[in-house]
């Protein structure tokens, strides 16, 4: 485990969307089952623990959904009217290849059989659970001194070929998982001038929402 132990808000602090910082090493095997086991061990609606996780490491799959990965980049980048298109051509948006682990997040809608306690009347908290677990996975990575990057260019139909899911069974995140050399104090899409995060006090309403 990594050496300097994090409080949960130290964790939250310091957690980033990681992309250029990974070093090239893959997680060590009892790094990894821990990073799974906080996520698995999140909350979720009705207990019906909706979500499953494949792990991808060989060397041509990682390649092939980079390179898919690298055409929709291109593609969102075209569509940019100019001025934006420069700001994003500069960011990274994924680091595939150099975390050298996939973490392909899975939600089955199924789990939990057709009456799944707490869903009824809004579906999408199968969603939010597994979600849900996404961050406890993240958070547990950043007081691991591990970096997550999560990657969302891409055709939902693509990837669940490429990991052969059933029938019902849909993606929800690929995360890149690996070492990095640091975090970044500053998120990326504020470095590059993308967009700048607002501050909580224009979050926080008082009984009623005033826009």
């Amino acid at each position: 485990m990594h050496p300097e132990v994090l409080s949960v808000y130290e964790a939250i602090r310091r957690r980033r969307d990681v992309r250029a910082e990974f070093t090239g090493d893959v997680v060590d095997e009892a790094t990894l089952w821990r990073l799974l086991d906080a996520a698995h061990r999140a909350p979720s609606v009705g207990n019906s623990q909706p979500w499953d996780f494949v792990v991808v490491r060989d060397p041509a799959t990682l390649r092939e959904f980079a390179d898919h990965v690298a055409r929709k980049r291109i593609e969102f980048r075209d569509a940019l009217p100019p001025e934006r298109a420069a700001t994003f051509e500069p960011i990274k948006i994924e680091g595939i290849l150099q975390s050298g682990t996939g973490i392909v997040v899975c939600y089955d809608h199924e789990r939990g059989g057709p009456q799944v306690l707490g869903r009824a009347t809004v579906p999408e908290t199968g969603i939010y659970s597994a979600v849900l677990a996404i961050q406890n996975l993240w958070l547990a990575a950043t007081a691991e001194g591990v970096g997550v990057g999560w990657v969302s260019f891409y055709d939902p139909g693509f990837l669940s070929d490429l990991i052969g899911l059933p029938e019902g069974v849909r993606t929800v995140a690929w995360l890149c998982v690996g070492p990095v050399h640091e975090f970044q104090r500053v998120p990326d899409l504020e470095r590059f001038g993308w967009r700048a995060g607002r501050p909580l006090t224009e979050a926080v309403h008082r009984e009623i929402y005033r826009g």
